[in-house]
């Protein structure tokens, strides 16, 4: 008789991981009458290293400044030649080099587009603004380009350099982006060089990356072949190897564009320049949400005419007759003669203005008549939705806003059910389901900001357990207990609760649609140029709408998140699912598999990895957009960050930009390490 054996009865991993969080949990809660420091970190035990961090990086900025200030002086010169070029060109040479250009790249659509595109922001009134803006972008751009495509090379040269380029390249995409002001105001002072060089650095990963994607993605016989002619190293790389990789780099091109300008736009609240940036600044600054949705839309309209041009040479395209594009250049040139003397100045066309102020007036008259029914949608969403996730329903439900006071009977009914629902979801489900539903009710009625530091510290190294292994546990532990030793903690909660209810409505709202187009052609037909319009409006523009109907207030920045973070979860969930292989289908077919069944059987399964990569993706918008939504009120180390930045607190912007570069950092790999299980368990 064969004796069982003992491991067959041990739970799992992921039961394994939610057990001892769930006991970490229990066991701070039991205790905190007697040790009250195991749920609150006290503020003694911090290490200044706000302060460490800001003596260290003040002193080699010092150190570096006349250098800086020196670059920032040649870099003046090109700054004024780009804005005297495109200030001076006559308004008609452009709109017709652009249409042009437009012709060559994509024939009439994309002529169509670019013409259309520059006489809605000739008749906005923000044509010099505009021209400032892309004086910017075409300074920085090229200085992105050859800071990213030497980085990518180098990294393709020198393999053992590689791992630590791509970490230094993930550091650079996590750390929120105006983390990157506050250092920079320092070395080059105030003024619109600050946004060139910060557009600069933002966009100069994009560009290594796929460098260095295109470069391993060359075909080994056609590396071997540039061998065999004899050629040096050097004529084999830049006569061979990057024209082969060209399509992948056209595609860090436009991600590098998309970048600068996004960039350009936030660099606006420091540069002080008088581009498009500073008049969306100063237009939400003034209330005057109709001039401010006008100049956000300019900068959609240009977002959308570089990122489609731009996309056009990431393909295998054919230029159109150039003959064409010269005539139209030529027509413009003849026009712009011919009426030199009565050619209305740029300033002439503002005809949207008084749309504007229909707006305005429009908005006004629209809150004042609905605001009861705005701050109910508002109050609600606070007081039932966010403000428990924060603070707890032990705190949350009060009778101002529920009609009753929580008690501490409520809190052990609510724990004895999630209990019950837990052991009938273990014994139906698994194990690891019920225990995640215990700790989902714990977490309800505590907060997300009110959680005792040992759980989400033993808890976020179970899960890295679970998703990568030891290493990313202990990686996870570390990190996280620097932000707690750094005094950043309850920022980073908040941070923490804000960003992760932006990432769960997305996940629920972007899976529905995601779903949707999977199953509806017409529905993705629908919600595809929604999603690509999305994708390239510029981060600060999607604070207009939200402030437009709901002022200033953790709610508005909660609609923004989600706005710009809800697209990745539409996209992958659609491609997942309509990814399944035919040979899948043909099986379930014949098995005789209902549409749900298919659904929820092959193609859910198949999908996973996908949707855990939209998910991941998600996380890191989310993360993005949470410190841009510290200009309409949130709190948390976004806040942190912005203040940073007003007040040149070197340690303290680099302090929260890095713990929130860690949050992020986490996630992306957790959630990298489930995708990476799914596809193993699916043989991809």
């Amino acid at each position: 008789m064969t004796r069982p054996d003992p491991r067959a009865t041990r739970p799992g991993v992921g039961a394994q991981a939610a057990l001892v969080a769930l006991l970490a949990g229990a066991l701070c809660l039991a205790l905190e009458p007697v040790a009250p420091w195991l749920v609150k970190w006290p503020a003694a035990w911090s290490l200044p290293a706000t302060d460490w961090v800001g003596t260290g990086v003040t002193w080699l900025l010092e150190a570096i400044k006349p250098a800086a200030r020196l670059f920032s002086a040649l870099m003046r010169y090109p700054m004024d030649w780009a804005n005297l070029a495109l200030g001076a060109t006559p308004w008609p040479l452009v709109i017709g080099f652009v249409t042009a250009l437009g012709w060559y790249l994509g024939g009439a659509s994309m002529a169509a587009l670019g013409f259309l595109g520059l006489g809605f922001v000739l008749a906005s009134g923000y044509w010099v603004e505009s021209m400032n803006t892309l004086a910017l972008v075409a300074v920085s751009v090229p200085l992105a380009l050859v800071i990213g495509g030497g980085i990518g090379i180098l990294a393709n040269e020198w393999p053992r350099l590689r791992p630590a380029v791509q970490a230094v390249l993930d550091v650079m995409q996590t750390v929120p982006t105006f983390a990157y002001l506050t250092p920079l105001l320092l070395l080059f002072g105030f003024g619109p060089v600050v946004g060139l060089i910060a557009s600069a650095i933002y966009a100069a990963p994009p560009m290594a990356r796929n460098v260095l994607l295109g470069l391993e993605r060359v075909e080994p016989e056609i590396k071997e072949a540039a061998v065999m002619t004899g050629g040096t190293r050097a004529q084999q790389l830049f006569q061979v190897e990057i024209p082969s990789a060209a399509p992948q780099i056209m595609v860090g091109v436009n991600q590098c564009l998309m970048a600068a300008l996004s960039m350009v736009i936030i660099a606006a609240v420091i540069g002080g320049f008088n581009d498009i940036g500073w008049e969306v600044l100063l237009t939400m600054r003034k209330a005057q949400f109709g001039a401010s949705l006008l100049a956000g839309l300019v900068i959609v309209v240009f977002a959308v005419v570089i990122d489609r041009m731009s996309g056009v040479l990431a393909t295998e395209w054919e230029p159109r007759d150039g003959r064409v594009s010269l005539g139209l250049a030529a027509l413009a040139a003849v026009l712009t003669l011919v009426f030199w003397q009565h050619l209305p100045a740029p300033g002439d066309f503002a005809w949207l203005t008084p749309l504007a102020d229909r707006v305005d007036s429009g908005l006004s008259a629209f809150t004042a008549a609905n605001g009861a029914a705005l701050d109910a949608i508002k109050n609600t969403a606070m007081f039932y939705g966010l403000l428990p996730l924060r603070i707890g329903l032990d705190q949350a439900v009060l009778p101002f806003t529920w009609g009753f006071a929580w008690t501490p009977a409520m809190s052990a009914g609510l724990l004895a059910a999630a209990v019950a629902i837990g052991a009938l979801v273990a014994w139906r489900v698994s194990l690891t389901a019920g225990l995640m539903v215990v700790i989902g009710a714990g977490i309800l009625e505590t907060g997300i900001a009110e959680l005792p530091w040992p759980f989400v510290l033993v808890g976020t190294a179970a899960l890295g357990r679970v998703a990568g292994g030891w290493r990313l546990a202990v990686l996870s532990l570390i990190l996280l207990a620097t932000i707690l030793v750094s005094g950043l903690w309850d920022r980073a909660l908040l941070s923490l609760y804000l960003s992760g209810a932006a990432v769960f409505a997305c996940a629920v709202a972007g899976g529905g649609l995601g779903l949707l187009c999977a199953v509806s052609p017409l529905a993705w037909k629908l919600m595809r140029p929604v999603c690509d319009m999305l994708q390239t409006i510029p981060l600060f523009v999607f604070l207009i709408p939200v402030l437009m109907f709901f002022q200033i207030g953790e709610f508005s920045a909660f609609l923004a998140i989600c706005a710009y973070a809800v697209v990745p979860m539409i996209r992958y969930t659609r491609h997942g699912l309509v990814s399944t292989p035919p040979e899948m289908i043909e099986a379930a077919t014949a098995a005789g598999a209902t549409g749900w069944q298919m659904l929820r059987d092959v193609r859910a399964p198949y999908a996973a990895p996908s949707i855990l990569l939209g998910l991941n993706q998600t996380i890191l918008y989310a993360f993005a957009m949470l410190v841009i939504a510290a200009l309409i009120g949130t709190t948390g180390l976004g806040q942190s960050i912005f203040l940073a930045l007003g007040q040149a607190d070197v340690g303290l912007g680099i302090s929260a930009g890095a713990a929130m570069a860690i949050l992020a950092l986490i996630a992306d790999r957790v959630v990298q390490g489930f995708a990476e299980e799914r596809r193993q368990a699916l043989g991809l």
